[in-house]
């Protein structure tokens, strides 16, 4: 039994499974639709700050990265996208409005913003433009609960 599990052929093995999984086309659902709606925004530094930070997974305007098309990391990031677009979609605002649940949407905004947990920290390692500074979150904070009280 042991010289069947020899590191090369475990190594094969990987290798092998690395390029079925990649048979699974997650990137089928890499796709921009057209936008819908979007805010009135309460200034153009709010907009850029939004676009900035939050425009990869909550908007139909995704930047899909080559790694986006390769598996397993295309699983994840086609699944992040989804929900973030689930959640909120900025270029389909009226549908993010309606959505509201149990807290405001800017609400939820300052919650995620201010927790840390948007953009989440596995994506700002990759895209270092992304992180705010503590002065850029409150100002992201600040302008969408203006942007969403002016609907």
């Amino acid at each position: 039994m042991r010289t069947w599990l020899t590191p090369r052929r475990l190594l094969s093995g990987a290798l092998i499974l690395l390029v079925l999984i990649q048979l699974v086309p997650s990137w089928l659902w890499n796709t921009n639709p057209a936008v819908v709606s979007q805010p009135t925004w309460d200034s153009p530094q709010t907009q850029a700050l939004v676009q900035r930070a939050c425009f990869d997974c909550h908007s139909n305007q995704t930047t899909w990265p080559w790694y986006s098309y390769v598996a397993p990391a295309s699983w994840l990031i086609t699944r992040d996208v989804i929900s973030g677009r689930r959640h909120l979609n900025f270029d389909d605002w009226q549908s993010s409005l309606a959505r509201q649940d149990r807290f405001p949407l800017d609400q939820q905004i300052q919650r995620e913003v201010s927790r840390g947990e948007m953009p989440p920290s596995y994506f700002t390692l990759l895209h270092p433009n992304a992180a705010l500074t503590d002065a850029e979150k409150q100002q992201l904070i600040d302008g969408m609960a203006k942007t969403v009280q002016a609907k």
